[in-house]
C-alpha cells in the first residue's frame, strides 16, 4: 500500500489523523515492523513478544487496536499496557523483556496529530538509520511474514512496578511546595501516583484533567507561553519550584521560586554535577545546542563530556556506545543509563526535588552559577536552500573553527553558533551563545540576516 513519506521522521512516525496516519497505515506499519523484528532477530514470530501502549488522544484507541492486530496477524504475542506515558512504555519493554515496543503517541503535537514510536529490545529506538527506512519499504511492498498462527494478546498493569522503580532511592526530607503543570497530558495520570508517596511535598496541580485537545495550552514546556500559568502560580503561592511536562511525559521543564524558567541545558549541568559526585569520571553526553557551561561543569566535576547531535534516537545510540551515565538535551529530554539509556522525566523531577531538599538552597541559587553565558534561544527560519546558507556562513566566518556533527557549528573564543535543519519541521534552527549580552545580540542579528537573505 502507499504509505505517505511525510509520516516517517528522523526517529519516529508522526502526522495528521486521519488524512496521513490512520487505521490502514498503522496496520500496515505494524505488520512491516513485525517483519523487521523477525528478520533482525532471525527467529520465528511465534517466539517473540512486543509491548503496545498509547497516550490518551481521541484517535489513540483505534490506532492502538490496529497496531496490536497487525502484530498479532504476523504471529507476534502482544502485551497490552493500555494508556501510559512514554517513559512507562520504555520501562515496560525492559520490564517484560520484550523484543520490541510500539507506543501510539504524537507527544505535544496538536489534537489532530498522532504517531508511533517503535523500539527494539531494551527499548532501543528505531530511527531512519536503524530500521524505519526498511519498515517503510516493507509496508509499501506489503512484505509481511505469513505465520500459521496469530499471536496471543494479554493485558498487563505496569504502573505499580514503574512507580516503585522510579522512587526507590529518592529521599526528600524537607518540606517543599511544588506546582505541577500536567498540560492536560499523561502527567495527569502519572504524577498523582508518585508525589503522594513523599509526605514532605505539598503539591498544587495545574491542568491534570487528561484532554489531548489541550484546552489550556500546548503541552510543550520549552515554549515560554506554555509555562506562563505555571510561573504565575509559583509566585502567587510562594512555591519552591514549578514543574511542567509535555504531552507524553518524555520531557520535563522547571521554574524557579521566582517564576523564572530554567533552560534544559542548565538542568543538564545541574544533574550532571550531582551524579558525578557519586560516579566520578563518568561519561556524560550533551547535545551541541547546549551552553558551554555544560561541558565546563562536567569537566570541573571530573567527568568526561561528549557532545552529540540532536535527537533521542541518536543520543541513545551514542550513550550505549560511550557507556554514558547520563545525557541531556536543550529540549528538556534527560536520559539515564540506569533506565536503559532512555528518558524518565519523573525521575528527573524527583532528582531535582531531592537536591532542593538536601541542599537547603533555592532553585534560583543552585542555577545562578550556571548562568554564565548569554543565549539567543532557538530561532527558526524558513529557508529553501540549506546548502547555500551553509556555504555563505562558512565563507563569512571562515576564520572560525567549523564542525559539521549536526548542521554547522561555528566557534570563536567569545561566541559560537549552530545552524541545523529540523528533524520535525520544514525550518532551520539557529542557536547562538556569547560571553556578553551585547555580543550575543549583535551576532544573533548578524547571522539571522545572512540566513534569511538566502530565501
Amino acid at each position: 500500500m502507499r504509505v505517505p513519506h511525510s509520516l516517517f521522521k528522523a526517529y519516529d512516525i508522526r502526522r495528521t489523523y486521519p488524512d496521513e496516519i490512520n487505521t490502514q497505515t498503522v496496520y500496515a506499519i505494524a505488520r512491516a515492523y513485525a517483519t523487521f523484528l523477525t528478520t533482525t532477530h532471525k527467529r520465528d514470530a511465534e517466539a517473540m513478544t512486543v509491548v503496545v501502549g498509547a497516550d490518551a488522544r481521541v484517535s489513540s484507541p483505534e490506532l492502538f487496536r490496529e497496531a496490536a492486530r497487525g502484530l498479532s496477524k504476523n504471529g507476534i504475542d502482544v502485551i497490552d499496557i493500555g494508556e501510559v506515558s512514554t517513559p512507562i512504555f520504555y520501562f515496560a519493554v525492559r520490564h517484560f523483556r520484550a523484543h520490541g515496543g510500539v507506543m501510539v503517541t504524537a507527544s505535544h503535537n496538536p489534537a489532530n496529530y498522532n504517531g508511533l514510536k517503535l523500539t527494539r529490545e531494551e527499548a532501543i529506538p528505531i530511527g531512519q538509520d536503524s530500521g524505519l527506512h526498511d519498515i517503510k519499504r516493507f509496508a509499501e511492498e506489503e512484505h509481511f511474514s505469513q505465520p500459521e498462527n496469530a499471536g496471543a494478546m494479554r493485558k498487563e498493569n505496569i504502573w505499580q512496578a514503574y512507580v516503585e522503580h522510579t522512587i526507590h532511592d529518592i529521599k526528600i526530607t524537607k518540606s517543599l511546595k511544588v506546582v505541577i503543570d500536567a498540560g492536560n497530558g499523561m502527567a495527569g495520570a502519572v504524577v498523582p501516583r508518585i508525589l503522594p508517596r513523599f509526605s514532605m511535598l505539598e503539591t498544587t496541580p495545574l491542568f491534570f484533567d487528561i484532554d489531548f485537545t489541550f484546552p489550556n495550552h500546548e503541552a510543550n514546556p520549552i515554549k515560554a507561553k506554555n509555562v506562563a500559568a505555571l510561573r504565575r502560580k509559583v509566585t502567587e503561592i510562594n512555591a519552591d519550584i514549578g514543574v511542567a511536562y509535555d504531552g507524553d511525559c518524555d520531557r520535563v521543564g522547571f521554574v524557579t521560586e521566582e517564576g523564572v524558567t530554567v533552560p534544559g541545558d542548565i538542568i543538564t549541568a545541574l544533574i550532571a554535577q550531582e551524579l558525578l559526585k557519586k560516579h566520578p569520571r563518568a561519561t556524560i553526553l550533551y547535545d551541541l545546542r547546549s551552553s558551554r557551561i555544560v561541558k565546563e561543569t562536567i569537566e570541573a566535576y571530573g567527568g568526561r563530556a561528549v557532545e552529540t547531535r540532536v535527537g533521542h534516537a541518536f543520543i541513545k545510540k551514542q550513550m550505549r556506545n560511550e557507556d554514558a551515565l547520563f545525557a541531556g538535551e536543550l529540549s528538556s529530554h534527560f536520559y539515564y543509563q540506569e533506565e536503559g539509556y532512555v528518558e524518565n522525566s519523573d525521575r528527573t523531577m524527583l532528582l531535582i526535588l531531592e537536591l532542593l531538599s538536601r541542599s537547603g538552597k533555592k532553585l534560583s541559587e543552585l542555577v545562578k552559577p550556571l548562568h554564565k553565558y548569554f543565549q539567543s534561544g532557538e530561532i527558526n527560519s524558513k529557508v529553501k536552500d540549506m546548502p547555500t546558507v551553509l556555504r555563505e556562513l562558512k565563507k563569512t566566518y571562515r576564520d572560525a573553527e567549523h564542525y559539521e556533527l549536526d548542521g554547522l557549528t561555528v566557534r570563536y573564543p567569545d561566541w559560537w553558533f549552530n545552524v541545523r535543519t529540523s528533524n520535525t519541521e520544514p525550518v532551520i534552527r539557529l542557536n547562538l551563545e556569547a560571553n556578553t549580552y551585547n555580543l550575543m545580540a549583535k551576532k544573533r542579528d548578524e547571522v539571522l540576516v545572512l540566513i534569511r537573505s538566502q530565501k
